[in-house]
C-alpha cells in the first residue's frame, strides 16, 4: 500500500507554469530593454543634430588655431596640443555633445585614429569616407593645415547626425598629415587597411584648407574620382597642376597611390612649404564652404 501523499493538482499546474512564465517575463523583458534602449539611442542622436551655425565655428576655429596652436610630436608641447586637439574631437562629437560613439583607432605612435560612423538605411551599401587631419606642421599653428578643414568636417558630423542615407558614412579624423616628419605614411596605411576592409568605397573625400572662400575646389589624381556632376552649384573640379604648385604630396594623392579613389576637397590650392599659416580663418567663410560639404556628402550618398 503507497502511503505517500499525493500531490494537489494544482501544485503540478504551478510547477509547469511558473516556469514557464519566468522564461516568458525574462524574454519579454530582455526586448523592452533592447527596443527602448535601441529608441533612445536614435532619440539622443536626432536631439544633438544641429545645422551648421558660425558662432560654434567661431569658437571651435579659435581654440584649435589660438588656444591650442600648433599640434604636432615634433616637440613635447606641440604634443601635448596634438592629445588636446583629440579630446576635443571627443568631446564634440561623444555621447555628452552630438551623441556619436567615438572609436579609438591605435595609431602608429601615441595619437588615435579616431572615428564617427553616420550609419545608412542599408549597410551593404558602399560607404562614402571622409577625412580629415588634426595636426599642424612643425612651428606652425596650421590655419589651413588644417584647422580649417578639422573645424568644418566637425560642424558637417554634427549637422549630418540625424541623416539616415542611403550610403554610411564613416568620419576619420587622422592625427600625422601635415608635420613631414611625424609617421604620416604609417598613419595613411593603416588608414588604407581600414577602407580596403571594406566593399569599394562609394566617395573617398579629404577635406582640407577649408577657409579660402566659400566654393568647393575638388581635384584628384584619379580623373574618375571626382565627377563634375555633383559639384556644378558647390563648386569646381580643378586639375592637379593648379593644385600642386610644389613637388608635394597630400592625402588624397597619397590613398591614390594605394590605388584608392581620393579626392581632395579645399577651397584654395595646397600651401606652399614658405606660405605662414598663424592667422585665424574667417568663421562665416568657413561656414559657407562647410555648408556646401554637408551638401556634397549627401549627393555622394544617394
Amino acid at each position: 500500500m503507497n502511503d505517500q501523499p499525493r500531490r494537489s493538482p494544482w501544485i503540478r499546474l504551478l510547477l509547469v507554469l511558473v516556469p514557464a512564465w519566468l522564461i516568458g517575463s525574462g524574454a519579454a523583458a530582455l526586448w523592452y530593454y533592447f527596443h527602448l534602449e535601441k529608441k533612445q539611442a536614435e532619440a539622443v542622436q536626432e536631439r544633438f543634430a544641429q545645422n551648421v551655425s558660425v558662432p560654434l565655428l567661431t569658437d571651435d576655429l579659435k581654440k584649435i588655431v589660438e588656444v591650442i596652436g600648433e599640434r604636432n610630436s615634433s616637440s613635447e608641447a606641440a604634443g601635448t596640443n596634438l592629445s588636446r586637439t583629440a579630446s576635443m574631437i571627443e568631446g564634440l562629437l561623444g555621447p555628452g555633445n552630438t551623441g556619436y560613439v567615438v572609436a579609438k583607432i591605435k595609431g602608429p605612435a601615441t595619437w588615435p585614429i579616431l572615428q564617427v560612423t553616420i550609419q545608412s538605411k542599408n549597410a551593404a551599401v558602399p560607404a562614402v569616407w571622409v577625412l580629415t587631419s588634426y595636426d599642424s606642421r612643425s612651428g606652425s599653428r596650421g590655419a589651413e593645415t588644417n584647422a580649417t578643414g578639422l573645424a568644418s568636417t566637425l560642424a558637417a558630423a554634427q549637422a549630418l547626425a540625424s541623416d539616415q542615407p542611403n550610403a554610411p558614412h564613416p568620419l576619420h579624423f587622422l592625427p600625422h598629415i601635415n608635420d613631414p616628419e611625424s609617421p604620416v605614411l604609417e598613419t595613411v596605411t593603416k588608414l588604407s587597411e581600414q577602407i580596403k576592409s571594406h566593399s569599394p568605397p562609394k566617395a573617398i573625400l579629404c577635406v582640407e584648407a577649408m577657409g579660402a572662400g566659400e566654393s568647393l575646389w575638388l581635384s584628384s589624381h584619379n580623373t574618375a574620382a571626382a565627377p563634375p556632376n555633383l559639384v556644378a552649384d558647390i563648386g569646381k573640379v580643378y586639375g592637379t597642376e593648379i593644385i600642386y604648385q610644389e613637388d608635394k604630396s597630400d592625402l588624397s594623392s597619397t590613398l591614390c597611390e594605394m590605388n584608392l579613389p581620393a579626392v581632395r576637397i579645399a577651397t584654395r590650392a595646397l600651401l606652399s612649404s614658405d606660405e605662414k599659416d598663424d592667422q585665424l580663418p574667417f568663421a562665416p567663410t568657413v561656414a559657407a564652404s562647410t555648408g556646401r560639404l554637408v551638401e556634397l556628402i549627401r549627393r555622394c550618398a544617394q
